[in-house]
Formats: C-alpha cells, structure tokens, sequence
C-alpha cells in the first residue's frame, strides 16, 4: 500500500523486498559473471510436476487422454490453467478455423491455477491499493480488470457452471495504525482519480469480518473470490465447447524453435505448430524459458473442514468478503459458501535451482498459518486444518506481469509475473495472448506490459543466496508486523 506525494510513489514494504533481493543478488553478478552465465548449464532444473493435493482440487475436471500420435496445428499452448485454457477459448471462440490444441503435463488444473488463495484481485500487484504515479493508467487497468470479472460471471451464466464467483468486494486489512493513515490517505487520492475503493475503520471491519486484530482497511467493492479447482473447470468447457483440443497426461520436454514450431513431449509424439503458447508461469524455466523472467517461492495454504452457522456466528464473519494484510509477506483468508475457512500466506521459501519439491520445514510453515488464524479470529485457536497444501507461485521482482511473445521468428508467446494476482490477471492476459497471436497487438499497445519482461534475475547460486538474504532481512525488520 502507497500514498502518493506530488506525484512519488511511496513503496510497500513487499516491493522493498523485491527490490532488495535484486540488489543482493545483482551486487554479486559482476565478479560471478562466468558462473552465471554458465548455470543453466551446470545446474539442469529437474522437471518435477508434483500432484495437486488441495481442497480445491476436489473439484477439477475428469482428465482427458493423452496425445497419441504426432499433429500439426496452427497454434500449440502448454499448460492447462487459467492461462492457456483462456487463451484457447478467446483465441478459438474469435477464430473458429484456427486449429488449437493445448498439451497439459498433468492434469488441467494441477499447478497454481488449482491450489491458490482464491482471491479474485482487480489491478495488478504493482498497482493494488497503491498508486503507479498515472492514476489514469492505473484506473484503465483497474476497469480492465473488474470487466474481465464480470465476463467471467456471464460466462458462466452461458454455460450453466457455477464457479462460485463472488463480486462482492475484498479487503487489504492494516497490521498497524501507521498503515491505517497511510490507507486513509492513499484512499481520499483514489477516490478523486475515480476508484470506488473505501476506507473502513476497526468497528467497519469488525461488523463485516468479526476480528478486532486490524487497526484500519481498504475495500475494493469489485473485488471477490471464486472456487479455484470449478473456476478451471468451467474455463476448461469453455475452451472445449468452441473447439479447443485438450490432451492431458502430455508433458512437453523440449521445445524446437522455428517456423513451424516443435513440441515434443515425453511419450514420443510431437506437435508442430506456426505458434506456441507458454501458458506454464513458474513452470517456464524446466523447458529453458524466461528463467532469469521470474522467481518460484514456495506458498502455503490450509482449510477448516466446514463450521457450523453457529460457529460462524460467534466469530462474526457476517459478510462473506475475503482478505489481505499489509505484511511483506502477505496473509490471506476466506469463507467459502459451505463455511470453510482457509488461510494461506505468510512466509514463503524459495528452493534452490527453482525446485518445486515442498520444503522439510513446511510444517513449521502450516503451524505459523494455524497460529496466524487463531490471532485473527481467537474462537478459531484450536480448529485443526481438514487440508492444507503448498506449492510454487511465479514472482516478478517488481511485481509486474509481463505478456508478449519472442523468439528468432516472433511465435513464441508467453504470460508471466502475476505475484498473487492470477486468479483474475490470467484470463486477461488470455484475452491479450489471443489478440497478440491474431495479429491484433495494436488494440493493447497502451498496455503497460506489453512485449517486455520482469527485471533481470541471476542465475543460482546468486538467485538462491539473494532471495534469501532479502527474506530473512525483512522478516526480521518488517515494519507492518503488528
């Protein structure tokens, strides 16, 4: 959260982070050039695609065959979450006779698609509850986002699946007074730009949510939550019902570049295609894309089995609004429509070499998840998590996302960075790829992410040693800690 003072921005305390891990790990490239430039060489990442083992994972859709035999398509996409199925549907729902086929490693729905937060944020992370410096940029990106929301609603009106997406405002609480003044401030400049965003006081937050652990809030009324694991299965109908071929159980292992493109996956068949999309976010860098573009950090998520009303009563959670705090590392909750409470956030950990196998010390992280809900809500002290699950999320280090494409022959297309706003960014980043591949890249030249990537990130050792320093220095010293 930022105020704004002629025009300067103020930066979070999750963007001093960021920004700290790069000058840790930057300050060493110049005497370590040789070894990181070298890294990828030495240091292979392992391609490990873990199961998906939360709650919201319940609800993903029946997986589909594997792809059999070799097929030339027009436009390939790897990776079945939010982002390549959207694409599929926008690009083939607009183009009818493009041939699209969408290669999934595991099952759609099996990376950070179908085990996050459930947050459904507008903006981006760089502009969330915080200024850029042109509000008017920052208003366009922010309707952007809302009317993406509200397509997603009607889509799935269309289609008769219900997601559970819920429009009804989300809240950025504030650990400490200063950033409740802080908060008050940066509102009164946003509601003079045109945001419809609030600021509540402790007894407002209190009647909404029923906790008294914040000292102030920002309320964005388009804001909301959805079910994540229904949310990829409703965008996996969609893609399906316009003609989108889907095969999953299909992991690509290597990527030729050229025109046609190559795609080869693990069981043997191949598909050539003029352009391919890579929908894989923190999976980019194990087929040797944009690993230097984005960091994994490993992020952790429980949920109660189902309270009763009376339960729910007694903490006072009357309106169903989900929240954030104002932590470098952010806290999140939510009550989901059958009364579940989960929290995920908090600390993260980033393994070495962009691992994606779950820490040893990730108990320690579930129990600093139970202790931070029973601080939050003290009714909830002793209620056990029914699931709880981890899992790599891709962070830029300036929080901005990035969508374009690249390659010697420019039919190489990604979408990446979304630091914690996926769950709404990646449908329209779909909308953008879809556009982008069709030639239409002019209607989304005042994007602001547009054909660009994420601040440069060195190669291991350096990123490991850089991440790391940044974490432990603001763990020790952030200042939004109540």
């Amino acid at each position: 959260m930022t105020t704004m003072n002629d025009g300067k921005e103020k930066e979070s305390t999750r963007r001093k982070f960021l920004k700290t891990a790069a000058i840790a790990t930057a300050g060493t490239v110049a005497g370590a050039a040789g070894i990181n430039a070298v890294s990828p060489d030495v240091l292979p990442e392992e391609m490990i695609f873990e199961p998906n083992p939360s709650y919201w994972a319940r609800a993903l859709p029946a997986v589909n065959p594997a792809l059999r035999k070799d097929v030339e398509v027009d436009v390939a996409i790897i990776g079945g979450g939010f982002t390549g199925l959207s694409a599929g549907y926008y690009l083939k729902k607009a183009f009818p006779k493009v041939q699209v086929v969408l290669l999934e490693a595991k099952r759609c729905g099996n990376g950070a698609s179908g085990r996050n937060g459930a947050m459904m944020l507008t903006a981006t992370a760089d502009r969330y509850m915080q200024g850029s410096g042109n509000a008017s940029l920052d208003k366009r990106i922010y309707d952007l986002t809302v009317e993406n929301i509200r397509s997603l609603k009607e889509l799935s009106a269309t289609l008769g699946i219900d997601a559970e997406i819920e429009q009804d405002g989300a809240l950025q609480v504030c650990n400490t007074r200063e950033m409740a003044e802080e908060g008050r401030r940066y509102i009164e400049k946003a509601r003079a730009a045109g945001f419809p965003s609030e600021f509540w006081d402790k007894h407002r937050i209190g009647e909404a949510i029923g906790t008294n652990a914040y000292e102030g809030a920002l309320f964005d009324p388009n804001s909301g939550q959805v079910h994540p694991g229904k949310l990829v299965g409703l965008f996996k109908v969609a893609a399906e019902s316009v003609g989108v071929e889907i095969f999953e159980q299909s992991q690509i292992i290597h990527v030729v570049e050229g025109d046609p493109i190559k795609a080869v996956t693990k069981n043997g068949p191949t598909v050539r295609a003029r352009s391919l999309v890579l929908a894989t976010n923190a999976y980019s860098s194990k087929l040797g894309y944009l690993r230097r573009a984005v960091t994994p950090v490993f992020d952790y998520v429980g949920i109660t089995a189902p309270l009763s009303e009376s339960r729910i009563s007694e903490i006072g959670w009357r309106k169903r609004i989900p929240f954030n705090d104002t932590r470098t590392e952010v806290f999140y909750l939510g009550l989901t429509k059958d009364n579940r409470v989960h929290i995920g956030g908090g600390p993260v950990d980033y393994v070495f070499n962009n691992g994606f196998q779950e820490p040893a010390n990730s108990e320690k992280r579930y129990a600093t998840l139970r202790s931070e809900l029973g601080r939050i809500f003290p009714e909830l002290a002793a209620e056990p998590f029914e699931t709880k699950w981890s899992g790599s999320v891709d962070m830029s280090l300036d929080e901005t996302p990035a969508v374009g494409r690249m390659g010697k022959h420019e039919n190489l297309y990604y979408a990446i960075g979304f630091s914690g706003h996926g769950v709404n960014l990646t449908s329209v980043f779909g909308r953008v790829l879809a556009d982008l591949i069709a030639g239409k890249s002019a209607d989304w030249n005042w994007l602001p992410y547009l054909d660009r990537l994420p601040p440069y990130t060195p190669n291991e050792p350096l990123r490991w040693l850089g991440v790391n320093l940044a974490l432990g220095y603001y763990r020790l010293t952030d200042p939004s800690k109540p």
